[in-house]
């Protein structure tokens, strides 16, 4: 088989989604290659998709501009004597192709007819390779076992699908009339890192960090393929080299799932009960039923799908919870149906609309005819508004809430964003709020050493916001913070039983993260409404949660052997609700009285969990050469928590108490 071997590639739409995978994806791989970048930077598309390592490659050049101006274009494949086109650009969202169909036209069709006029122009193409979609097929048979080969007949059923078609059919007329040497492809659903939240999986997954319902447009049975973006940008490096000109190339999968399978699984990495956070709502004009290809082709190139389902969900799930704001505002896009991104003039409201789809917390599925709510007599006494519902202790505190019957909602506003919060207590109307929200980094703190902006993002400009805002609404902000801002020093020997004391000033500032906390920590001190909590190495009864950690540890080749102060979760967080009770505000350490070393939670978890663990101990100095970020080691001192809570055990009761002895072996 023969291999093309491009020089100089013009790739157009690259700052969108799947473009910006394959552009990042060749500059990586092909140095020796020049890679020009096309995008007029639509509301769908951003620079920040190229990554930085793109950007500054002495192979890369990004022009903004729109591939329906033919001078630029003629101009940039003379000046960048361009020989491969690899055309990404178009509008590819079906619900607004139903609101703005002209504007499908316009990008879809005119703008590939001028890039295929260039081509002629100038004539120095040798190859030009063609992004299309499944849906120019139009629907597939619900008991149709084999799928779509290329050569099948194109039947579009709404107006994106449609100028897919008509773009397909103008590349095969210059194919045929002017020599173009051009290559069309037809891919399934692609989901991943990076994409714009109209779409669905990204959309959900907003949604549920937003604690707000996730709306299926009609029944949810609806079938779908859907690959990750990895997979197709190396389906888009094969295609390229080893690709036949002439040729058309499905790229898809044979794993399919029901819409409303897709939403229970987000559902399910976000630990929600489906049944209350889905919602039903009117379908689309019309909603194809299913799209489904055979692929085989494709794999005669050498091509396969690497990354499952499940693995794919999680990464996705963690760029977005670590990328919240990537998009800026998009709560427009939202909406059930959000049609009118595209429309020009008209301004409507997103955050109201929005908030009409109800919180995810709500008892009732919202396809159900809504019952009058009873005219209570008197307010309840508390109602928590919570903030960090994706995170562990944010978890935890809505269970508690339920637990003891207490009214709450998660927040849904970002804590950047300071009318989202004014929204959100507004709309909840709250006693006291929690704000357990903030970037601690996945898998651990190294991510902030890399990822600065965004952690100053959260965990300083976020919380002081929320601060103020609670202060403004007379509200008492009760504040999950860290005690790792401090390590042992002179004035507090390792093993001297000398903690450090709400009034300490911090004195680690070996993480980024550290240091951030610290920094808030020390403004919050001016807000006489704040009760901030400091944690330290949270533990819990879950011994399957990767954050625990015990956990954590009893799945590391070597750990360190060092007395810390810790907190167990399952003791202190209860105390934070009753705190909020009491009115308490200011500093305190949130740890269990005491200390307790790495190898005395590993010998009680073989005590207690698995009598043949083993485990190794390593040093500092051997833990710093696989580590970015160094770790903070120190004892709090909780006299100021126990005396407020004279019942507070000591860290190692405690974790006896509320960890091991409830998962002891054979217990029952």
């Amino acid at each position: 088989m023969a291999t093309y071997k491009p020089k100089s590639i013009l790739i157009t739409g690259a700052a969108g989604f799947i473009a910006s995978h394959v552009a990042n994806r060749l500059v990586r791989n092909y140095p020796d290659y020049k890679v020009v970048v096309l995008d007029k930077l639509d509301y769908c598309s951003t620079l920040k998709n190229l990554s930085p390592e793109t950007r500054k490659s002495p192979n890369f050049r990004f022009v903004k501009g729109d591939i329906a101006s033919a001078d630029l274009v003629n101009y940039l494949l003379i000046t960048e004597s361009i020989d491969t086109i690899m055309h990404f650009a178009a509008q590819t969202h079906v619900d607004n192709s139903f609101g703005n169909s002209f504007e499908f036209t316009k990008n879809n069709i005119y703008g590939t007819h001028v890039l295929l006029e260039a081509c002629k122009v100038t004539g120095g193409i040798r190859r030009f390779i063609h992004v299309s979609t499944d849906e120019v097929y139009g629907e597939t048979d619900e008991d149709a076992v084999v799928g779509n080969h290329e050569a099948s007949q194109l039947l579009p059923t709404n107006p994106y699908a449609a100028t897919k078609a008509g773009a397909e059919m103008l590349v095969m007329a210059y194919s045929r009339s002017y020599g173009l040497p051009a290559i069309t492809t037809r891919g399934n659903n692609v989901y991943g890192p990076n994409q714009f939240p109209e779409k669905l999986i990204p959309k959900f997954i907003l949604l549920a960090m937003r604690g707000i319902q996730l709306p299926i447009h009609g029944d949810g049975s609806n079938v779908r393929s859907y690959l990750y973006c990895e997979d197709v940008a190396e389906a888009y490096e094969v295609i390229l080299h080893r690709g036949e000109v002439g040729q058309v190339y499905n790229i898809g999968t044979k794993k399919e799932r029901r819409v409303s399978d897709v939403a229970k699984d987000i559902c399910k990495l976000f630990d929600l009960d489906p049944n209350r956070v889905i919602r039903f709502v009117e379908d689309r004009p019309f909603n194809d039923q299913r799209y489904f290809l055979d692929d085989q082709k494709l794999k005669n190139l050498g091509w396969s799908e690497r990354t499952t389902w499940e693995e794919g969900l999680r990464k996705t799930m963690e760029w977005y919870t670590t990328h919240p704001d990537w998009w800026g505002d998009v709560t427009g896009a939202l909406l059930p149906h959000p049609r009118m991104l595209m429309m020009p003039g008209g301004e409507r409201n997103w955050t109201e609309e929005l908030v009409t789809l109800g919180s995810a917390s709500s008892k009732e599925n919202s396809t159900k005819t809504a019952e009058p709510a009873p005219v209570s007599e008197e307010k309840p006494k508390f109602k928590f508004l919570l903030y960090g519902r994706t995170g562990w202790i944010g978890g935890l505190l809505g269970k508690l809430c339920e637990k003891q019957n207490i009214p709450y909602e998660y927040g849904t506003g970002r804590l950047e964003d300071r009318t989202s919060l004014t929204l959100d207590i507004q709309r909840v109307k709250p006693t006291h709020v929690f704000n357990a929200a903030g970037v601690t980094g996945r898998p651990n703190v190294d991510w902030c050493e890399s990822h600065k902006q965004e952690t100053i993002r959260t965990n300083v400009v976020g919380t002081l916001n929320l601060a103020d805002v609670c202060r403004e609404n007379g509200l008492l902000l009760i504040n999950y913070a860290t005690g790792c801002i401090f390590e042992y020093d002179e004035g507090h020997l390792l093993g001297s039983g000398i903690g450090f004391k709400e009034e300490d000033k911090p004195n680690f500032t070996g993480s980024f993260y550290s240091k951030t906390k610290a920094m808030v920590e020390e403004l919050l001190k001016e807000y006489d409404n704040v009760c901030t909590l400091r944690v330290r190495m949270p533990i819990s009864s879950d011994l399957s949660n990767p954050r625990n950690f015990i956990t954590k540890i009893t799945r590391y080749d070597k750990v360190v052997n060092i007395p810390n102060s810790m907190t167990v979760l399952d003791e202190l967080l209860p105390l934070s609700i009753e705190m909020a009770k009491r009115d308490l505000r200011g500093i305190y350490n949130f740890t269990n009285p005491g200390v307790v070393s790495h190898n005395e939670i590993l010998e009680m978890y073989k005590k207690y969990i698995d009598p043949e663990f083993t485990w190794k101990n390593f040093t500092l100095e051997e833990q710093a050469k696989v580590i970015v970020a160094p770790r903070s080691n120190n004892e709090m001192d909780a006299s100021k928590l126990k005396k407020e809570f004279p019942e507070l055990l000591s860290i190692k009761e405690s974790i006896i108490k509320y960890v091991f002895e409830p998962n002891k072996k054979g217990h029952f």
